[in-house]
């Protein structure tokens, strides 16, 4: 019996590993491309971009790859390549951030963030970016000889879909976050009933003690967007106000609603 289990084992590993390379050379050759949407204060002033990664694969261009999926299935040493590429990009803009006085949001997860801590050059020029902010896409547990201070080296966090997956209560009280983005799904579940509207509102009061303010993702429509303006929350993006722009307009963003 044990040898007919090593035969078969050595019959299928083989192509396993083909099967496995040829996986990897896929999302090696995946292409990316950048936009950005805009981000607004309640008050209709423009307070950051973040920056959207747009991935395909030269066998189906047209077909969009999810960048979450993309991201997955990348080691952190491409993840970092992909960073260090949104960083020189985002540079050569130095003089608009400056101008306006606007953030630049780039989303990051927390493998890829602390390995930065190993990457000099990618620090000097993190430097250079006094405006950029990194925005975890999920709430980060740190390793046991790591700290909190460590990571905040680059710079204020913001803390992305709060309401989902990792980005829930724990987090508010693990980690002091500059901003905290709340994730579509949880706001318009919320907006549904009158005690979830109020729920909604004793929620950001209380998010508000544990942040510099919190930004409410995928607003739509008019109303959702009144109901953002009347809440306690600092800021919105979503296609109402607009949809992402490829980044080569981003002088032509407006800066005001």
């Amino acid at each position: 019996m044990k040898s007919e289990q090593v035969i078969q084992r050595l019959s299928t590993t083989p192509e396993a590993s083909i099967e496995n390379l040829q996986e990897h050379r896929y999302w090696l050759q995946c292409e990316r491309a950048y936009t950005y949407q805009p981000i607004y204060r309640t008050d209709g002033r423009l307070m950051a971009i973040e920056i959207l990664t747009v991935v395909t694969h030269p066998s189906n261009p047209s077909q969009r790859i999810a960048p979450d999926r993309y991201f997955a299935e990348v080691a952190v040493r491409q993840r970092l390549d992909v960073l260090e590429e949104q960083l020189r990009m985002l540079a050569t803009k130095q003089a608009f951030f400056e101008q306006h006085t606007i953030l630049a949001s780039v989303n990051v997860d927390g493998p890829t963030l602390l390995a930065l801590r190993q990457n000099a050059k990618l620090q000097e020029l993190i430097a250079t970016l006094p405006w950029l902010r990194f925005e975890l896409v999920e709430h980060v547990r740190l390793p046991q000889d790591s700290s909190f201070a460590s990571m905040c080296e680059f710079g204020p966090l913001w803390l992305d879909d709060f309401g989902t997956g990792m980005a829930n209560f724990s987090a508010l009280s693990e980690v002091r976050y500059d901003y905290i983005k709340v994730a579509r799904d949880l706001f318009i579940m919320l907006r549904q009933t009158p005690e979830g509207r109020n729920l909604f509102t004793l929620l950001l009061q209380l998010m508000n003690r544990y942040c510099q303010g919190v930004i409410v993702e995928g607003v739509e429509t008019l109303e959702e967007w009144r109901d953002v303006q009347n809440s306690p929350a600092a800021a919105a993006q979503g296609y109402f106000l607009s949809r992402p722009v490829p980044m080569d307009r981003l002088e032509s963003v407006r800066t005001t609603l």
